[in-house]
């Protein structure tokens, strides 16, 4: 079903294949000038939602070149998804399938998918198992290794428990915790990631995913290395592809993005200057230079 919002999309629902009730931000463009593109589906980190991608979203579809549907999906447990009473089903093979889902419902037999993070990590699995529904690909700030220092950092602000008492102490604590890798945000820049992170509720900022998704994060062993997906990787080698790196990351190495090169040498790498992980799409030249690669794209 779908609901109209003053914000440019439509607030749609769809059930998973287990039944799960998950959200989507559908962004049409007016007219018929995108039908003959192919649309573009937006996939979110670990903790984050579609909000992430609304400033974006908005830019592509209204687009006076090139106008595409966008379609950002919220991963079960995030934003207005349903928590998932079986914990153990927040993993990118079950999230996977929930993208599968989402495709048939929307009725999308064909997409280029931007993947975030975590959402990157389920298109390398999508790319093994489902590569039909993929077009082109644009990875941010992820690969097929991810640094164990990264997580931790990652695990470590998710576990802080420190919570804020309103969106002021909510911004604070954002650029606290990011100001040294995102140098390239500034004042607003911090509350408007704030209201993309937090729900309101009776006028508090509250964390927007199920608090059971940072708790797994505890039980990881990183004095292992994490599982590697290069031989996923070697399923996106067919398609277009994109990596957006940010400067000051700490989860994706230039070794990894080196490798990942070699084994796509057509691969089109950007760098997000100023940012860490995530960089946030709609900063500096990234819009521009995915607008780009998308002009390349059906």
């Amino acid at each position: 079903m779908a609901n109209m919002d003053a914000g440019g999309f439509q607030e749609r629902y769809y059930s998973s294949a287990d039944g799960l009730t998950l959200y989507a931000r559908d962004y049409r463009p007016e007219g018929p000038a995108a039908a003959e593109r192919l649309p573009v589906i937006c996939l979110p980190g670990l903790t984050r939602n579609s909000r992430d991608f609304h400033p974006l979203a908005l830019r592509l579809c209204r687009d006076e070149t090139g106008p595409r549907r966008v379609i950002a999906l919220d991963s079960r447990g995030r934003g207005n998804s349903a928590w998932d009473e079986n914990k153990a089903n927040y993993n990118i093979a079950v999230e996977a399938g929930d993208i599968i889902a989402a495709c048939a419902a929307f009725g999308i037999e064909r997409a280029i998918f931007i993947g975030t993070s975590r959402g990157g990590l389920i298109l390398h699995l999508i790319a093994a198992t489902r590569p039909d529904l993929l077009d082109a690909v644009i990875l941010n700030d992820i690969g097929p290794a991810i640094e164990a220092g990264g997580l931790l950092l990652i695990r470590d602000y998710l576990n802080s428990g420190r919570k804020p008492a309103d969106w002021r102490e909510a911004a604070d604590i954002l650029q606290e915790n990011h100001g040294a890798s995102f140098t390239a945000l500034a004042g607003e820049d911090w509350r408007e990631m704030a209201l993309a992170l937090y729900r309101d509720i009776g006028g508090r900022p509250v964390a927007d995913f199920d608090p059971a998704i940072a708790e797994a994060l505890r039980s990881v062993d990183f004095s292992q290395p994490p599982p590697e997906l290069w031989e996923q990787f070697e399923s996106l080698s067919r398609f277009p592809l994109m990596l957006i790196r940010g400067e000051n990351t700490a989860l994706i190495s230039k070794e990894t993005v080196e490798e990942m090169v070699r084994r796509h040498p057509s691969l089109i790498l950007h760098a997000a200057q100023g940012q860490g992980h995530a960089p946030l799409l709609h900063f500096g030249n990234i819009p521009a230079a995915i607008g780009a690669f998308l002009a390349s794209c059906r």
